[in-house]
């Protein structure tokens, strides 16, 4: 779903974009595509290192949408028009973000009622 508009920007990809490469860079973006062993050449040091940092970015955009898919139901735009469609994934993210608000906020409150318990107990 890359096209000409996309130029300048980055593609993270697992290995199955390999083989896609020439497409990628007709459209004027840079592939960032993790290399894949095979069963008598597996991967190098090096390309395991190349791997690991391409991924690092992949992940953490991959953690969302599998939150998104699996907790909110969010990935079916079921509406009619370009501008409901929009709204209906701005709504999505807004609320992703919300719930993630949340989830920082425990995590905080954890740390910070940890450390005032141990000093009481302290």
């Amino acid at each position: 779903m890359i096209d000409k508009d996309d130029a300048g920007q980055i593609l993270y990809g697992d290995s199955a974009y390999i083989g896609q490469e020439e497409s990628i860079e007709s459209c004027g973006v840079t592939g960032q595509i993790n290399e894949k062993g095979f069963k008598n050449h597996p991967l190098t040091d090096e390309q395991k290192a190349s791997n690991r940092l391409k991924s690092k970015t992949r992940a953490r955009v991959e953690h969302i949408f599998g939150f998104m898919t699996n907790s909110m139901d969010g990935m079916h735009v079921r509406t009619i028009g370009l501008f409901r469609a929009a709204a209906k994934i701005g709504l999505t993210n807004l609320t992703y973000n919300m719930m993630r608000c949340v989830q920082l906020k425990k995590t905080v409150s954890a740390v910070f009622l940890h450390d005032q318990y141990a000093k009481v107990m302290g």
